[in-house]
């Protein structure tokens, strides 16, 4: 659900719409309409995106999936989700209200050379806060000043870049101090979960075996497959797995690959290899896949 996505899927409601959102090659602003929400869910997810996106849940409840982990997201959630996250909503309910700025690839961050707040280095692809009432409210006013600083005739951009970087700081901030809080209730079958499913989700389209990511971690295939499974219930199979079958469906969904090229893609020796993989995975072929 990159730019050209998300334009072409606002296109024929926009001017209902224009009153929530704003839109632009570097920007974009929702703000706040549950009909916007239903919209995109209409698009079928899975969903990739390749930008930066800061989520502020105002109001109404929702489940999902975000790069394999499920979680439930309420009222002064504040979420970050980066280049290259897997979305996958599996409920959301009808009052649904959320602040979102997507920055998109075009838009130059406002950082010198190696001052990118730590949060956003690189380490964790998304994260999820919940701050004090009073620490949500200043992302909410942070992005609520930008919204009307973008509507704007001929709006400052050096003004807009320094809002975006505000609240980047302001997450970086909550994220330092929730992080410092966790460290110390964290296990180490958590700690190494973690750093497992990170490596899985940004390597998993090529990588298939344990052994890669064992080696990434400096751990024996065994050690590592007893660690994740203690820690989520799952095998480590059972992981990368679930991150090349959910990224083959964004594919299948969202691109007019065919079946040799997302095959290539992913690294399968043939396409009959990869049509086999994914229907013993899905019960279907990914030509029934992509018809349903």
């Amino acid at each position: 659900m990159n730019f050209s996505r998300m334009r072409d899927a606002f296109a024929p409601t926009f001017e209902q719409l224009s009153d929530h959102i704003f839109f632009s090659q570097e920007l974009a602003i929702v703000h706040g309409n549950k009909q916007l929400y239903h919209l995109l869910i209409q698009q079928q997810p899975p969903f990739a995106i390749d930008d930066r996106r800061f989520v502020i849940f105002l109001r109404g409840k929702a489940t999902i999936d975000i790069n394999l982990k499920r979680s439930e997201y309420v009222p002064q959630s504040l979420v970050f989700l980066g280049p290259g996250t897997i979305i996958n909503p599996v409920t959301v309910t009808d009052d649904i209200e959320l602040l979102v700025l997507a920055v998109f690839p075009p838009f130059i961050l406002p950082f010198a050379e190696g001052q990118m707040p730590a949060a956003f280095n690189g380490q964790e692809r998304d994260f999820r806060l919940d701050p004090d009432p009073a620490d949500f409210d200043i992302a909410r006013r942070i992005v609520d000043t930008l919204w009307m600083l973008v509507h704007q005739a001929d709006y400052s951009r050096a003004t807009a870049a320094a809002l975006v970087a505000a609240l980047m700081r302001h997450y970086d901030d909550l994220h330092s101090r929730q992080s410092e809080r966790l460290r110390a209730t964290r296990t180490h079958e958590q700690t190494v979960l973690d750093r497992f499913l990170y490596l899985v989700n940004s390597h998993a389209a090529r990588q298939h075996q344990i052994g890669f990511y064992a080696s990434k971690l400096c751990l024996t295939e065994r050690y590592l497959g007893t660690v994740v499974r203690q820690a989520s219930g799952l095998t480590a199979k059972e992981w990368i797995d679930r991150a090349i079958v959910l990224r083959i469906k964004v594919a299948l969904r969202h691109t007019d690959k065919t079946a040799a090229q997302i095959s290539e893609e992913f690294n399968f020796p043939n396409p009959s290899f990869f049509v086999k993989y994914f229907k013993r995975l899905t019960s279907l072929t990914p030509a029934q896949y992509r018809r349903l």
